[in-house]
Protein backbone atom coordinates (compact mmCIF):
# COMPACT_ATOMS: atom_id res chain seq x y z
CA UNK A 1 0.00 0.00 0.00
CA UNK A 2 1.09 3.37 -0.66
CA UNK A 3 2.16 5.90 2.08
CA UNK A 4 -0.09 9.21 1.96
CA UNK A 5 1.36 12.21 4.07
CA UNK A 6 -0.90 15.16 4.56
CA UNK A 7 0.28 18.56 4.89
CA UNK A 8 -1.69 21.54 6.81
CA UNK A 9 -0.48 24.17 5.66
CA UNK A 10 -0.71 27.10 8.33
CA UNK A 11 1.97 29.46 8.46
CA UNK A 12 3.64 28.94 5.45
CA UNK A 13 2.12 28.71 1.71
CA UNK A 14 2.51 26.26 -0.37
CA UNK A 15 5.28 28.14 -2.67
CA UNK A 16 7.05 28.35 1.03
CA UNK A 17 6.59 24.51 1.80
CA UNK A 18 6.62 22.77 -1.54
CA UNK A 19 10.24 23.53 -3.49
CA UNK A 20 11.99 22.11 0.35
CA UNK A 21 9.96 18.78 -0.12
CA UNK A 22 10.60 18.13 -3.94
CA UNK A 23 14.43 18.81 -2.96
CA UNK A 24 14.19 15.95 -0.43
CA UNK A 25 12.18 13.70 -2.93
CA UNK A 26 15.53 14.86 -5.37
CA UNK A 27 18.13 14.36 -2.98
CA UNK A 28 16.85 10.40 -1.99
CA UNK A 29 16.83 9.87 -5.95
CA UNK A 30 13.28 10.30 -6.35
CA UNK A 31 10.89 11.73 -9.00
CA UNK A 32 8.27 13.53 -8.60
CA UNK A 33 4.70 14.55 -10.04
CA UNK A 34 3.26 17.86 -8.41
CA UNK A 35 -1.06 17.67 -9.49
CA UNK A 36 -2.12 20.88 -9.61
CA UNK A 37 -5.87 22.41 -9.64
CA UNK A 38 -5.51 24.67 -12.55
CA UNK A 39 -3.07 25.36 -15.32
CA UNK A 40 -2.47 28.78 -14.00
CA UNK A 41 -1.03 27.68 -11.30
CA UNK A 42 0.85 24.88 -12.94
CA UNK A 43 2.42 28.21 -14.88
CA UNK A 44 3.22 30.00 -11.73
CA UNK A 45 5.29 27.39 -10.12
CA UNK A 46 6.95 26.35 -13.14
CA UNK A 47 8.33 30.09 -12.29
CA UNK A 48 8.92 29.75 -8.83
CA UNK A 49 11.15 26.27 -9.30
CA UNK A 50 12.94 28.54 -11.38
CA UNK A 51 13.84 31.32 -9.57
CA UNK A 52 12.73 30.58 -5.62
CA UNK A 53 16.14 30.39 -4.48
CA UNK A 54 19.36 32.61 -5.48
CA UNK A 55 21.40 29.32 -4.49
CA UNK A 56 19.34 26.69 -7.01
CA UNK A 57 16.64 25.78 -8.81
CA UNK A 58 14.17 22.38 -9.54
CA UNK A 59 14.69 20.65 -12.41
CA UNK A 60 11.35 20.59 -13.51
CA UNK A 61 8.99 20.43 -16.75
CA UNK A 62 4.98 20.28 -18.14
CA UNK A 63 2.91 20.02 -21.00
CA UNK A 64 2.51 23.67 -20.94
CA UNK A 65 5.89 23.90 -22.01
CA UNK A 66 6.55 21.13 -24.14
CA UNK A 67 9.12 19.20 -22.11
CA UNK A 68 10.06 15.62 -22.63
CA UNK A 69 8.47 14.22 -19.58
CA UNK A 70 10.22 10.97 -19.54
CA UNK A 71 13.24 13.52 -19.19
CA UNK A 72 12.40 15.33 -16.24
CA UNK A 73 12.59 14.44 -12.26
CA UNK A 74 9.81 16.89 -11.33
CA UNK A 75 6.67 16.89 -13.35
CA UNK A 76 4.05 19.46 -13.04
CA UNK A 77 0.64 18.75 -14.57
CA UNK A 78 -3.05 19.27 -14.09
CA UNK A 79 -3.77 15.47 -14.64
CA UNK A 80 -3.16 11.79 -13.65
CA UNK A 81 0.03 11.40 -16.03
CA UNK A 82 3.21 10.16 -14.91
CA UNK A 83 5.41 10.32 -18.10
CA UNK A 84 8.47 10.54 -15.95
CA UNK A 85 7.97 7.69 -13.99
CA UNK A 86 7.74 8.92 -10.46
CA UNK A 87 7.64 7.80 -7.24
CA UNK A 88 6.15 10.12 -4.96
CA UNK A 89 3.15 12.23 -6.10
CA UNK A 90 1.75 15.86 -4.57
CA UNK A 91 -1.21 17.05 -4.68
CA UNK A 92 -2.04 20.78 -3.71
CA UNK A 93 -3.85 23.61 -4.83
CA UNK A 94 -7.52 21.67 -5.01
CA UNK A 95 -6.30 18.60 -6.75
CA UNK A 96 -8.72 16.02 -5.85
CA UNK A 97 -6.17 13.12 -4.42
CA UNK A 98 -6.88 9.86 -6.08
CA UNK A 99 -5.00 6.91 -8.21
CA UNK A 100 -2.05 6.81 -5.33
CA UNK A 101 -1.76 3.20 -5.71
CA UNK A 102 1.18 3.32 -8.29
CA UNK A 103 3.37 5.66 -5.91
CA UNK A 104 5.58 4.60 -2.80
CA UNK A 105 4.16 8.02 -1.36
CA UNK A 106 1.69 10.76 -2.07
CA UNK A 107 1.43 13.89 -0.28
CA UNK A 108 -1.40 16.36 0.22
CA UNK A 109 -0.86 19.73 0.96
CA UNK A 110 -3.89 21.48 1.96
CA UNK A 111 -4.28 25.40 3.25
CA UNK A 112 -5.35 24.93 7.07
CA UNK A 113 -7.07 28.50 6.19
CA UNK A 114 -9.44 27.59 3.73
CA UNK A 115 -12.52 25.12 5.33
CA UNK A 116 -13.21 23.49 1.99
CA UNK A 117 -10.12 22.33 1.70
CA UNK A 118 -9.89 20.96 5.13
CA UNK A 119 -13.21 19.26 4.91
CA UNK A 120 -11.82 17.47 1.74
CA UNK A 121 -8.31 16.41 3.25
CA UNK A 122 -10.55 14.45 6.03
CA UNK A 123 -12.52 12.92 3.80
CA UNK A 124 -9.63 11.53 2.02
CA UNK A 125 -7.60 10.91 4.70
CA UNK A 126 -10.78 8.64 5.61
CA UNK A 127 -11.19 6.89 2.54
CA UNK A 128 -7.33 6.22 1.83
CA UNK A 129 -7.49 5.01 5.50
CA UNK A 130 -10.58 2.98 4.64
CA UNK A 131 -8.62 1.39 1.89
CA UNK A 132 -5.49 0.90 3.91
CA UNK A 133 -3.50 2.94 2.93
CA UNK A 134 -0.99 3.76 5.81
CA UNK A 135 -1.70 7.95 6.10
CA UNK A 136 0.27 10.43 8.35
CA UNK A 137 -0.77 13.45 9.38
CA UNK A 138 1.89 16.56 9.75
CA UNK A 139 0.98 19.96 10.97
CA UNK A 140 3.32 23.22 11.21
CA UNK A 141 4.69 24.40 14.72
CA UNK A 142 4.80 27.33 15.96
CA UNK A 143 8.39 27.94 14.64
CA UNK A 144 7.39 26.79 10.98
CA UNK A 145 9.16 23.00 11.80
CA UNK A 146 6.97 20.03 10.95
CA UNK A 147 5.59 17.83 13.99
CA UNK A 148 3.78 14.56 13.24
CA UNK A 149 0.10 14.65 14.56
CA UNK A 150 -1.06 11.54 13.25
Amino acid sequence: MTEVLFYHLEGRSLEQVLPGLLEKCLERGWRSVVQLGSRERCEALDALLWTYSDQSFLPHGSAVDGANGERQPVWITTGDDNPNGASVRFFADGAAISGVEPYQCAVLLFDGHDIEMVERARDAWKTLASDGHQTTYWQQSVNGRWEKKG
